[in-house]
């Protein structure tokens, strides 16, 4: 009884401010990307930066490992890549090395720049590059991150599968001086390529038998102690809850402003109580609590869309571990796209983002975010709610309502029961939840919770990625990354692919997106938007909401700045005044 009351309620407010029209909704083109504190920033300043998460950080601290957003939020203050990006994502001359791409596109020299050390006082060498790669493609990698890039190396296939113990494609001429030659040329060599190298002196050398790589990711040289060549250096690590940070006197584009930093973990429900108080300079906000975090006078508020998307995601398949790709199965509850398409349909995400969230979150329409204007089509609807066009979907395919309990049987006259899978993230993690599994029941879907609750960070995504055959469809979230290519997320051989589908026609597109005719971006823009029809069409995910990325910045901050024009994106800007 406890939970018809609470849905219809969930009901009933959403329905009042859609009547309503929502005066407070958001006018989001009048944030700010930068800090307006002028002032001259602390010779010795220290800066505490929020962690908002409501579980500890996992602290797998090194970029071929990593699973999680919050770890990556942790090595940008003591680790990067040796080249820089400009605010489209592409490589440039800006970072630690200099590059150089060959007439026919297929090989990029990088030159390591002078006075590039690692925090131990040690050169980074090319060498330390060829051993992110000899990880990356190693047999016994079981990450998540071999993907298009760094399997079209030439010889990289043979070395992944044992056959060789050298990368052929990758040459070293000097300790600065690397270069990496491709099967093919793609323009996402330009966007996508890895340039982060790994301190193989320092953690140890996998390819000489020194240690195996389950006690490489498992060292304390991984998650308690490790080093990049970053503007700040890894002082001391409480594992899951904090990470303190001293300045790298000798940090390779110049002396640090700040002389150290706190990277603490704070909860959801008390991120503004701690920026109110302080006891935090800098943190992103859930868009849920916007309406409390502007009457917090102590901080100003930026944002800007960001590159994440929500999505729904339908379970059609499993990861096969041998032949590391995924496979379908014919036999899954949603294999039919009919229903995936008219369950889209019935998701009401135009009201969830402009009721619960001002705005701030907006209904997405294809798998590609808005961030990537050339490719985004946005002329591509998707597919808009439409619960009468849901109801029609489910009827041609034989799925009625046979017994008159509102819910609709299988086409054999079974019970058709599905069971969705959501993370607690937020105050508004279970209402929107509850909302979409009202949304399915009034087109007549009977979709039950998993376990009948949320479930936290890990549990949800360990029992996403083992494919839990309890889970038929779940609820997540991506951050792109600067690469448009969607492979990394949509492809056969794509571990994150997490609803398992594939299809001939998606990996044609997906070859020809990254093809050396891909560099025509007519071209490319051409397939690309031919691949979002496509994904409109069968729906192994349903897009839900793109969003804007909100962060409360105290006002003593200064150089600081979320736009990717603006040299204070670069954490070694970042200050404190008084």
């Amino acid at each position: 009884m406890w939970k018809t009351i609470y849905i219809v309620g969930i009901i009933l407010l959403l329905a009042a401010c859609k009547q309503s029209g929502d005066p407070g909704e958001v006018q989001v083109a009048n944030f700010p990307l930068s800090v307006s504190n002028e002032a001259p920033a602390l010779e010795n300043g220290e800066l505490t930066y929020g962690l908002v998460a409501d579980e500890p950080f996992e602290g797998t601290l090194n970029r071929v490992f990593y699973s999680g957003q919050p770890d990556a939020e942790i090595m940008q203050f003591f680790d990067e890549s040796l080249l820089a990006t400009d605010e489209d994502g592409v490589i440039s001359n800006d970072g630690a090395a200099s590059y150089h791409l060959s007439e026919d596109n297929k090989t990029i020299t990088l030159k390591i720049k002078d006075g590039v050390t690692w925090h131990d006082g040690e050169p980074v060498k090319a060498s330390d590059l060829l051993y992110t790669y000899e990880l990356l493609g190693h047999p016994d990698y079981t990450g998540s991150r071999y993907t298009f890039v760094v399997s079209s190396i030439v010889g990289m296939s043979d070395y992944h599968e044992g056959k060789t113990d050298k990368i052929a494609g990758i040459k070293v001429f000097d300790d600065r001086t690397i270069s990496i030659t491709f099967e093919q040329a793609t323009p996402s060599i330009l966007s996508g390529i890895w340039t982060a190298p790994t301190p193989r002196h320092y953690v140890g050398d996998v390819t000489t038998d020194e240690m195996t790589m389950d006690e490489l990711v498992s060292s304390e040289k991984i998650r308690t102690a490790p080093i990049g060549f970053g503007p700040f250096k890894v002082s001391k690590i409480v594992p899951g809850e904090s990470v303190l940070l001293e300045r790298n006197e000798h940090y390779w584009r110049g002396r640090p402003a700040l002389q150290r930093i706190v990277v603490k973990v704070v909860s959801t429900a008390s991120i503004l109580k701690a920026l109110e108080k302080g006891e935090v300079d800098i943190a992103s906000i859930p868009v849920d609590q916007y309406d409390n975090a502007r009457k917090v006078d102590e901080i100003e508020i930026l944002a800007d869309i960001d590159t994440s998307y929500s999505y729904i995601g339908f379970k059609l398949g499993k990861w096969d571990a041998k032949k590391k790709e995924n496979v379908l199965n014919p036999n899954a509850l949603l294999a039919n796209k009919t229903i995936r398409q008219a369950m889209w349909h019935a998701m009401d995400n135009e009201s969830i983002g402009k009721m619960l969230y001002k705005g701030l979150r907006f209904p997405a329409t294809t798998l590609i975010v808005p961030v990537f204007k050339t490719y985004h089509d946005a002329g591509n609807e998707g597919r808009p709610y439409d619960p009468e066009k849901a109801r029609a979907l489910l009827d041609r395919a034989g799925y009625t309502d046979r017994d008159g309990d509102g819910f609709r049987e299988d086409p054999e006259g079974k019970p058709f029961v599905l069971t969705f899978a959501s993370m607690a993230s937020g105050e508004s993690a279970d209402l929107i939840a509850q909302y979409y599994i009202q949304n399915w029941a009034d087109v007549g879907l009977n979709v039950q919770l998993l376990d009948g609750r949320l479930h936290e960070f890990h549990s949800f995504y360990e029992r996403v990625q083992k494919d839990d055959p309890a889970i038929d469809l779940f609820q997540a979230a991506w951050g792109t990354g600067s690469d448009p290519d969607p492979e990394g997320l949509w492809g056969r051989s794509a571990v994150f692919n997490y609803t398992r589908y594939t299809s001939d026609k998606n990996d044609e597109l997906l070859k020809k997106g990254t093809s050396e005719k891909a560099f025509d971006t007519d071209y490319r823009v051409a397939v690309y938007n031919e691949w979002q029809r496509l994904m409109v069409d069968e729906v192994p995910a349903a897009p839900t909401v793109y969003r804007y990325a909100l962060i409360g910045v105290n006002r003593r901050v200064v150089n600081y700045s979320i736009d990717g024009n603006s040299p204070n994106r670069y954490v070694w800007r970042w200050g404190v005044s008084q």
